[in-house]
């Protein structure tokens, strides 16, 4: 039995001994704090959203339940799978009816952190997101008020929102939920946060770890560069503030992403800058998936890519030789988190 079940017949008991009062506390219905290193910020919890365990155990249970596509088949676990930092290893996600979508299923981690969500940053936060992928027709394409009669109709479910939330299952509760599991999945394990936290001790890594560590993070001024930092950096090597950019994957775009948002010409071509944590087990990669290997990743972006009026002006500037991109791509790896890819936390019950 899990966890989640155990305090749920606890409380069902004692409701109906009349045993629960408005000064009960429960553990489970406590705000929680999420377990970070030193060398990560603290994680900012929207205050109409509080993190609890119940709300976690419950954004669980959601994420990994079928009920909440149309043909019952598919749950968000479909798409994202644990082994893969919760990223699809399909080039395009396959939705209700094997329809495939337009963009790869990015990973799912450290997500409190991120500033906006989806390839285009349309939406800014958890709980406006958590909607999508379930009516979308390109994913589980179920409308939301059949979502809410099926839970409301399941024999668990209005047990559980009500000892959650203290009321009747809405649509509210139901991406609050969603969001607070999804704020948990934090990875923070890698042999590169054994690097910051003892202070940049160089004897963590390889002697080939170390050299692409310094190619990873060189300048133009020294003899081989590859500048990788100014577009992936801080503690979780993606862009700190949230940027979107065109990396010239394209000449012309099919998805032209982030001017589907704005609507601004300039940002025609351009994406979210994602995190290079566990990149050695998130492939393929770019915004379709249609990069299959992170040595073809370097290649490209080696070559400068195609010159798109909207490319970045950093793109063009890598300058490697095979050996170095060797290095590199050994410093990439330092970035894998093996527990978090096999942290049974965050299983199916």
């Amino acid at each position: 039995m899990n966890r989640f079940w155990t305090f749920i017949f606890l409380y069902i008991a004692l409701l109906g001994a009349g045993c629960i009062g408005d000064d009960m506390v429960d553990d489970q219905l406590m705000e929680m704090e999420l377990e970070v290193p030193d060398h990560f910020p603290l994680p900012e919890i929207p205050a109409n959203n509080p993190l609890t365990p119940a709300k976690a155990d419950l954004g669980k249970r959601l994420f990994f339940d079928p009920i909440l596509s149309r043909d019952r088949n598919l749950s968000c676990g479909s798409c994202h799978f644990q082994e893969h930092a919760f990223a699809d290893p399909r080039r395009l996600s396959l939705g209700t009816d094997s329809l495939p979508g337009s963009r790869n299923a990015p990973p799912l981690f450290n997500l409190v952190y991120h500033k906006s969500f989806f390839w285009d940053g349309a939406n800014p936060s958890l709980e406006q997101q958590a909607l999508f992928p379930i009516e979308s027709h390109f994913e589980l394409a179920t409308p939301l008020p059949e979502v809410l009669r099926r839970l409301k109709a399941d024999s668990d479910y209005p047990v559980l929102f009500h000892y959650t939330f203290g009321d009747t299952i809405t649509a509210k509760y139901l991406v609050q939920a969603l969001a607070s599991f999804e704020r948990t999945l934090i990875s923070a394990g890698s042999k590169y946060d054994q690097f910051l936290a003892t202070g940049l001790d160089s004897a963590i890594f390889s002697a080939q770890e170390w050299r692409g560590y310094k190619l990873f993070f060189s300048e133009t001024d020294q003899d081989r560069h590859a500048e990788c930092f100014h577009c992936h950096g801080g503690f979780n090597l993606d862009d700190p503030e949230g940027r979107f950019r065109n990396n010239g994957l394209y000449l012309a775009y099919e998805d032209d992403g982030r001017y589907l948002v704005t609507g601004d010409e300039f940002d025609r071509g351009k994406f979210k800058v994602p995190s290079l944590r566990n990149i050695e087990h998130t492939a393929p990669y770019m915004h379709d998936g249609s990069l299959a290997t992170l040595e073809e990743v370097l290649d490209h972006y080696a070559s400068g890519g195609h010159l798109h009026q909207n490319r970045d002006i950093l793109m063009g500037m890598i300058s490697i030789d095979s050996t170095q991109k060797q290095d590199i791509l050994a410093f990439l790896k330092t970035l894998s988190d093996p527990g978090f890819l096999s942290n049974p936390a965050f299983r199916p019950d």
